[in-house]
């Protein structure tokens, strides 16, 4: 769409522009007309109409307000700022418009937003040549409830041109050259206009990023149409696009050498970035804290195995007890133990085990911050188990 324009022009060049003589133009309401760098649909812009006497230059308000709205309503500029020329000869609100209403829109360039997820970039489009643009529109007049007239037209859009493809969806209707322009203003109602309601596809149609701050109707100014410096990545969105294509008209002419070019340049930019922005990997994994991670993971695989042997050893051993209450040698073992030099040895095994097991259960049931808090003091006296007493004994 074309919600943005720049008109600086003085009036008498606005009829110029349209290859109209200015002596054979009659001015209407010019006076309201304030040149802008900066005009939004509600703003004063001097359109080319055709009158009973020949032509007219009339400033008009862009945003169109059907005749038929009620005279009560308020006007609402933006509703109707522009028409998508391929419906305009069926919706009522512009198809009653067509023979009779039709009109020439003079500025310097307009507007577009360029969409980047939540951001929007504006970029402005002119002629190379310094031309002005013709653009094509119509207009309407309505009444309100104190009988005043106000004159308002709307633009014509059409399907953007294959070199804006990146940038919008939608553009205006340019009459290019002076016989789009006679038969756009001046053709019987009976013409057909099919013909001139198509995007512009010429080269002298170029563009450049401005300043956000043209989104403010309020911004005005040469600052408006400074062109600014974007970043790489918003330059390469732009770059890749037009690459793309080429690449894709190159592979259609000569098939037998499609190469995927795209895939190997972005495998080498990635390797690139990856070598430049990524530190070897002990310490990407001291910064992450992922080495601290696996070292506890590792403390805990042993501990539950030896956590696991003890329980086998213990379990074994109980059953070994119970078989010598029930055999008597209970005491025959213990006294055998005491002659070889076993029994200290197998006390202490059974301590360690007990510990073990201790602090396993404890591990299980600490938060995650009183276990990395926890440290094992070695000064710390074990907890006397049942055998160690009577081992002491």
């Amino acid at each position: 769409m074309c919600g943005r324009a720049r008109c600086t022009l003085r009036a008498d060049a606005i009829s110029g522009a349209c290859g109209i003589n200015n002596s054979s133009v009659r001015n209407v309401q010019i006076d309201r007309y304030r040149p802008r760098y900066n005009v939004a649909p509600g703003s004063n812009v001097p359109v080319v109409r055709r009158g009973s006497d020949g032509h007219v230059l009339h400033c008009m308000k862009w945003g169109l307000i059907p005749s038929f709205t009620k005279k009560t309503d308020k006007p609402d500029h933006y509703k109707m700022f522009n028409a998508r020329s391929e419906s305009v000869s069926e919706k009522a609100s512009f198809r009653r418009l067509i023979p009779n209403n039709r009109c020439l829109v003079v500025v310097e360039g307009f507007y577009e937003w360029k969409k980047d997820g939540s951001k929007k970039q504006p970029y402005y489009i002119h002629f190379n040549h310094g031309k002005p643009l013709v653009l094509a529109a119509l207009y309407d007049s309505w009444r309100n409830s104190q009988e005043e007239a106000l004159y308002t037209f709307t633009i014509l859009t059409t399907s953007c041109s294959s070199v804006l493809q990146w940038l919008h969806d939608r553009m205006p209707v340019i009459l290019g050259d002076q016989n789009s322009i006679d038969l756009w203003l001046n053709g019987s109602s009976s013409s057909k206009f099919d013909t001139l309601l198509k995007p512009y596809e010429e080269s002298d149609l170029v563009w450049y990023p401005v300043t956000p701050a043209i989104g403010k109707p309020s911004f005005d100014g040469l600052e408006c149409i400074k062109e600014i410096q974007l970043k790489a990545k918003e330059k390469n969105l732009i770059s890749n696009f037009f690459s793309k294509k080429k690449d894709n008209n190159e592979a259609e002419s000569n098939p037998s050498s499609r190469v995927p070019s795209e895939n190997i340049k972005e495998e080498d930019e990635t390797t690139n970035e990856h070598d430049e922005k990524n530190p070897s990997v002990g310490e990407a994994e001291e910064k992450c804290g992922i080495k601290q991670e696996y070292e506890e993971v590792e403390e805990k695989c042993e501990m539950k195995q030896e956590h696991e042997e003890a329980d086998e050893k213990c379990g074994i051993k109980q059953e070994y007890e119970e078989a010598e209450e029930k055999c008597g040698i209970k005491q025959q073992y213990e006294e055998a133990e005491e002659k070889c030099g076993i029994k200290r040895d197998y006390i202490e095994l059974s301590s360690k085990t007990e510990a073990s097991n201790d602090n396993v259960q404890r591990k299980r049931v600490m938060s995650p911050v009183k276990k990395l808090a926890k440290v094992k003091n070695p000064n710390e006296k074990q907890q006397t188990t049942l055998l160690s007493y009577f081992g002491k004994s």
